[in-house]
């Protein structure tokens, strides 16, 4: 109080002293000497809040004379008022007077020119977080900015934006534009005060007209102002970071501020800046990008970075420079095509993320994107050209991802673009932009002819696509219906189209492109005076149809055969599958299941939720049956069933990400079909089918959806990446999910995305298990199969008496013969041994009751043959006999036997050609044709000689399962059982020891010899599942092959070919050849064992090749010379010489952490990409390494190339399973696990950890790390916490990276601007220059 007061007087001293010497007129130098000498020996610290609100409170507005403005300007001079508080109080009393005192206006700005410019000294002066809080009470800056926290930084900012706002408003409203401002108003105090003007600013006298002559001047100073702080480096980074974290006043502003440049007389009559000027400092406002940063380390950085920009060459779809950058793509691509586990996810968003995450990364523009994933798609098509038979995805599937899940992708992206920009302009410029770099990358497509030659199937269809280009140029009208009934002969040799057109009308329909395209150079070749016409006549079509035809047997038959081009057809005939005859019902079933399915790529995912809202029929009006309404739709739905059923129709429904819902609306139909009798029979073109065939075709899709062969998580003996396996409550959890997402994407239509949209279309109620109780018994029990022995089969009881009639059905000649086979557990009993060749009515039984028996049959048979009581002849004929009579045992009988080779109990079979079945007749030639294909990997091939003259030996149950598939044929009406079974048994043998899985292919091959190269390729693979030695040397080869380190190779380069290859086969010329060591790896990750180690095996392999390619990119007379020369170091860190070889070297270097990061991510998803950043990554650097053997420069290099390509690798890793956004649900996962790892790199910088590797590996981790995030995916930044941010910026500051600290603060959201400003302004000039 005493203090208060002593202070007190002081102050009132103040104000007399500068009274006299304004009075006495005294020199304003000695006023400050007395001034600061009675402050100071008062004990007031200086600069004085206190004494400017004196200074300012004397001159506004009883002292507005030259000389009281003298000595405040002394005042500021010598530091005894804070110059910024002094301005925040001028301006508060100023600006609302300027025109009433336009000199006091005049010299407030000129105040304002010399010391809003000299932020730093404000951070490194006295009192700095006191005068900061004084000018936030002042100008009311938390309240108006409504920001939370009360830091000196944040004040900054805030005043500094509150400064060029005050001076635009001012503006504007002197020139009588503020009230067309959207608010009518300023929220600053800027409306001027009238007042009498009389002996004010000594004018007296003097005309109005010069008074308003010095408001136009000031008016004018003003604007200048406005550009001077845009244009000075310091204060226009201060307004950045407004700019980032204050978008909602940032809009405000500038909409002030496109007001004052399209409407100002002002801006346009000063001499200093004009409108366009002005805009230009603005909008070229930006923060520090760690890309410009201007260390040693920053600049090596960037000639990673820069190593991105590469330009595509016009020679080859394939060549090394515009293939790197899309390898990701071409290996997602690849890996879709495997068909042994389908994904309960659209491939179309997740190529949408991973092009977007490429983009980012790859620091490329979307037209050069765009024309990557083209030529990506178009690789895959042409891998498959001329594919080898066998039950596993094909052509349909690769035209699937070119022609509808490529088109959709890109469709979600522009889409996404849509909504991205704030303001309208905005999102109208980045939809403009990118649907731009999608025309110029699809005519950019036309100089890769050699792409684009299409496959047989899809050669009418292109032909189609160029006759309707050139109808629409003729001027012809009619659409399909012109050439809906030409022949081939109808169609002129200019017609002939290719995939480009395919493409182009793919996009055409997604309303991504415009007919526009018809005009582009090449599209149509020759006149289009040549369409023909005259027709050969009328004939069945979908124009036809669409005018009214009857689905009579010829136009059905052109239906199937031919896709519909549009919706509404597809919807035509939905609706007279949901409402028409009976007859025609069944045909729109089997229209819908035909080439529009398959083929119709521009409404192929509407076809596929019209196909499953059909497997979900509601329940009629008039139905009040007590069985399931399903059971009167029997003949439709089974129709529907086996239409989808074949192995390409499966992996569509994959790819569109549809399988959830699929699986929906399967099990009510097997729970209804299985829980009925087969008393009752349909008769479907000409064929009698019960409630058995459509349970079993139910069933048996269902089944194929999911690994159900494979045991139950707990009883897994490799560890599996999370929602990698597959269970009927997964997927019906995503297909629940799966709906409510779509309902809250459709709430807000700016996160609207195709898939939603599809969804919304289907039954909203949720799905689960318990729900069908026959259903989960009958998996509960699969499970206990599987994982234990067989027990508890009770003698008399319904379940044993179904046991023993189907024994006596399958082993009916045995029982005439006097034998007779009994369930286990069932000695006691009778057997009713009747050897009736009809079925026993214990089997006329709904077939979940006989499924529930199933498992103590095989049980019985099974021990019968190993005990001799039963020849394998015989039992593979019983068993075919039970899955004739009910296909859906295959999955009980697979399931079986695979648990029993599992138990091991079991005497082997020896493959004899007695007994058995003989695999000798071309075992030597498989074994000679594996060896072939594995000739590129360097893995050994195990011999499958046996020695001597003793047969081949296969585990029993294993011999039983290859039997029976042997004995079924290939045909339309069993292909999907045996599809079903044999992709279950390929596993099984494939898990068995060496060399059954080539044994089980030889015996196959003799039966199917077209299917030779499949199965042998199939049994190549199996070398990889039972050595890890022979993973790891297959990864390597595929670094080798991609980097193009292998000297033997032709393709010595490296590029997508070496690694992917172009297609395999007997039949191409030469024979078998070696197949691609990618190709291979993409066919064998899902059965390798302990995947999560696998992320440790791809970083060593990367350490590893990153030493050779340092080796490779620097010779060793170039290092010699660079040894001798250690004083020629360049601003990178290196030696001028060696910029070529080193600029080599860090696009190698990209690419093998761009191949490790995509092997990641593919093998092991989420769960291996999250356990690479928490576990993987930090246990290496911690770990101690072993010193290179080079010294000198080129160790170095080495050192930094691991570096920026572990960061590079985590940060790509990071990105293909969150996205650089949040839209993926992935992305919920990120916070955390990021966090882990950005508190690791804090803890390591802050010295709290104890590192192992070299330091310039480990500085230039983070460095890359940080720049890489802040270059491609800065959102990332705002989910982790501030403090750990703030820690990483002071390390990066103490390693002399200034520019990167601050580009992290300034990317960090609004907690960490304050810490930025102050950084900003701590480091002053050396951000300036």
């Amino acid at each position: 109080m005493e203090t208060a007061t002593v202070n007190s007087i002081q102050y009132d001293r103040v104000k007399e002293l500068t009274k006299l010497a304004q009075e006495r007129n005294i020199d304003p130098l000695i006023w400050s000497m007395q001034l600061s000498s009675m402050l100071s020996s008062a004990g007031i610290s200086l600069p004085s809040i206190e004494v400017g609100e004196i200074l300012v409170s004397h001159i506004c507005w009883c002292n507005n004379v030259p000389n009281a403005w003298k000595l405040l300007e002394k005042a500021l001079m010598v530091r005894i008022v804070p110059p910024l508080f002094v301005l925040a109080l001028l301006s508060t009393r100023v600006i609302p007077a300027r025109r009433s005192y336009p000199m006091g206006y005049r010299l407030y700005m000129e105040l304002l020119k010399r010391y809003a410019f000299s932020l730093p000294s404000l951070v490194n002066g006295p009192n700095y977080r006191k005068i900061m809080e004084s000018i936030n009470d002042t100008l009311h800056l938390s309240r108006i900015f409504e920001l939370q926290g009360s830091e000196s930084g944040k004040h900054v900012i805030e005043y500094v934006f509150t400064v060029v706002w005050q001076l635009l408003d001012a503006s504007l409203d002197d020139e009588g534009l503020l009230a067309l401002t959207v608010e009518k108003k300023s929220m600053w105090p800027v409306a001027t005060q009238e007042m009498e003007i009389s002996n004010r600013d000594d004018l007296a006298g003097k005309r109005v007209e010069h008074r308003e002559g010095l408001c136009r001047m000031n008016t004018v100073l003003a604007i200048e102002i406005i550009g001077e702080l845009f244009g000075d480096k310091l204060t226009s980074m201060i307004l950045y970071l407004a700019r980032r974290n204050m978008p909602t006043h940032w809009d405000s502003f500038m909409q002030h501020l496109q007001l004052l440049v399209s409407n100002s007389s002002a801006l346009r009559n000063s001499k200093i800046i004009c409108p366009e000027a002005l805009i230009l400092l603005i909008s070229k406002n930006r923060g520090v990008r760690s890309r410009e940063c201007i260390t040693s380390s920053r600049k090596f950085l960037h000639a990673v970075m820069a190593s991105g920009s590469l330009v595509f060459s016009a020679s080859r779809g394939d060549d090394a420079s515009a293939s790197v950058l899309w390898l990701p793509i071409d290996l997602f691509l690849e890996d879709t095509m495997d068909g042994t586990q389908v994904a309960a996810t659209s491939a179309a968003d997740t190529l949408a993320g991973l092009v977007k995450a490429l983009q980012a990364v790859n620091f490329t523009s979307w037209r050069n994107t765009f024309f990557g994933l083209w030529i990506s798609a178009l690789r895959l098509v042409n891998r498959e050209r001329d594919p080898s038979e066998g039950p596993v995805p094909r052509l349909d599937t690769c035209l699937c991802l070119l022609l509808s899940i490529t088109p959709l992708a890109i469709t979600n992206i522009i889409k996404e673009g849509e909504n991205e920009g704030s303001s309208s302009d905005q999102r109208t410029e980045a939809t403009g932009e990118r649907r731009q770099a999608l025309v110029s990358s699809l005519q950019q497509l036309y100089d890769y002819e050699g792409l684009l030659n299409p496959p047989l199937p899809a050669i009418p269809l292109a032909n189609q696509a160029t006759l309707k280009a050139m109808m629409f140029l003729s001027g012809i009208s009619g659409g399909n219906e012109y050439f809906d009934g030409m022949r081939l002969n109808d169609i002129p040799v200019n017609c002939a189209g290719n995939l480009w057109h395919l493409i182009v009308e793919a996009c055409i329909a997604r309303n991504i492109l415009d007919t526009s395209a018809y005009l582009w150079p090449g599209y149509v070749k020759g006149q289009c005076n040549q369409v023909p016409c005259n027709m050969s006549g009328p004939s069945p079509s979908w124009s036809s149809l669409m005018k009214g035809s009857l689905l009579t047997p010829p136009m059905v038959s052109v239906l199937v055969s031919t896709p519909a081009s549009s919706l509404a057809e597809i919807e035509k005939i939905y609706e007279i599958a949901v409402n028409g005859p009976a007859e025609d019902k069944i045909s729109a079933a089997t229209i819908l299941c035909g080439a529009s399915l398959a083929r119709g790529w521009n409404i192929q995912e509407h076809t596929i939720l019209f196909i499953i809202r059909l497997l979900s029929p509601c329940v009629p009006s008039d139905y009040c049956g007590t069985d399931s309404h399903l059971i009167g739709y029997a003949p439709f739905l089974n129709v529907l069933l086996v239409g989808i059923s074949s192995v390409d129709c499966i992996q569509i429904f994959s790819l569109h990400g549809l399988v959830p819902q699929l699986v929906g609306a399967l099990i009510p139909i097997c729970e209804a079909f299985g829980s009925c009798p087969p008393n009752v029979s349909w008769t479907l073109m000409s064929e009698e089918i019960t409630s058995h065939a459509v349970f079993s075709n139910a069933f048996t899709l269902l089944l194929t959806l999911f690994r159900f062969d494979q045991p139950p998580l707990e009883h897994l003996t490799r560890d599996v990446p999370m929602g990698s396996h597959l269970t009927p409550e997964f997927l019906l959890l995503v297909r629940n999910s799966q709906l409510v997402f779509s309902e809250d994407l459709l709430k807000d239509q700016s996160k609207s995305k195709q898939l939603s949209r599809v969804l919304s279309q289907l039954p909203r109620e949720p799905i689960v298990m318990d729900s069908f109780p026959k259903l989960k018994y009958w998996y509960r029990q699969h499970q206990a199969c599987i994982a234990s022995p067989l027990s508890g089969l009770v003698p008399g009881s319904p379940v044993h008496q179904i046991a023993e009639a189907l024994l006596n059905f399958m082993f009916r000649k045995i029982n005439k013969a006097g034998q007779s086979l009994k369930p286990p557990t069932s000695s006691g009993s009778n057997s009713s041994g009747s050897g009736n060749e009809e079925i026993s009515p214990h089997l006329k039984l709904p077939a979940w009751d006989i499924l529930e028996a199933v498992p103590f049959v095989l049980n019985a048979a099974l021990t019968a043959c190993a005990h001799g009581a039963l020849s394998p002849r015989e039992l593979a004929t019983g068993l075919k006999d039970l899955a004739d009579f009910l296909p859906a045992s295959l999955a009980t009988i697979t399931s079986y036997f695979s648990a029993e080779v599992s138990r091991g109990i079991w005497n082997p079979a020896s493959m004899n050609g007695t007994d058995w079945p003989s695999p000798a007749a071309n075992l030597a030639t498989v074994e000679q044709q594996i060896k072939k294909i594995l000739a590129a990997t360097g893995v050994d091939v195990p011999s499958l000689s046996v020695g001597g003259s003793s047969p081949a030996v296969l585990p029993l149950p294993l011999a039983i399962l290859v039997s029976l598939t042997i004995t079924y044929k290939l045909d339309r009406d069993t292909d999907r059982f045996l599809n079903f079974i044999g992709a279950a048994v390929s596993n099984l043998a494939t898990s068995c020891p060496w060399p059954c899985m080539p044994v089980m292919a030889s015996l196959w091959a003799q039966k199917v010899r077209r299917w030779s190269d499949f199965l042998v390729f199939s049994a190549s693979r199996t070398v990889f599942h039972h050595s890890r030695d022979a993973v790891v040397q297959l990864l390597r080869a595929c670094f080798t092959a991609t980097l193009g380190l292998d000297t033997s190779s032709t393709e010595s380069n490296g590029r997508v070919g070496s690694l992917l290859g172009h297609g395999f086969g007997s039949h191409f010329s030469g024979g078998m050849s070696a197949v691609a060591p990618g190709i291979l790896y993409l066919r064998v990750h899902r059965a390798v064992r302990n995947v999560m180690s696998m992320g440790e095996e791809i970083v060593s392999l990367l350490m590893h090749f990153v030493r050779d390619i340092a080796d490779n990119g620097v010779t060793a007379r170039e290092l010699e010379k660079l040894k001798k020369t250690r004083s020629e170091i360049s601003s990178s860190g290196f030696p001028a010489s060696c910029q070529v070889s080193l600029a080599a070297a860090m696009k190698r270097a990209k690419l093998a952490s761009s191949l490790g990061a995509s092997l990641i991510w593919i093998t092991g998803g989420l769960s291996l990409v999250q356990s690479l950043l928490k576990e993987t990554l930090p246990s290496w650097f911690i770990s101690a390494h072993g010193s290179e053997p080079n010294g000198g420069i080129s160790e170095g290099m080495v050192a930094r190339l691991r570096g920026y390509s572990l960061a590079h690798l985590a940060v790509i890793s990071g990105t293909f399973v969150w996205g650089v956004d949040s839209l993926s649900s992935t992305s919920k996962w990120r916070p955390s696990i990021l966090g882990a790892h950005m508190e690791f790199l804090a803890s390591a910088l802050d010295g709290k950890i104890s590192l192992g590797c070299n330091k310039a590996t480990w500085r230039a981790y983070v460095s890359g790390f940080i720049s890489l995030i802040l270059g491609c995916a800065p959102r990332w930044l705002l989910e982790v916490d501030l403090e750990v941010l703030k820690r990483l910026s002071k390390g990066l500051k103490r390693w002399d990276e200034e520019a990167l600290a601050l580009a992290l603060l300034e990317n960090s959201g609004v907690g960490a601007m304050g810490t930025a400003a102050e950084m900003i302004l701590e480091g002053g000039l050396s951000f300036a220059r």
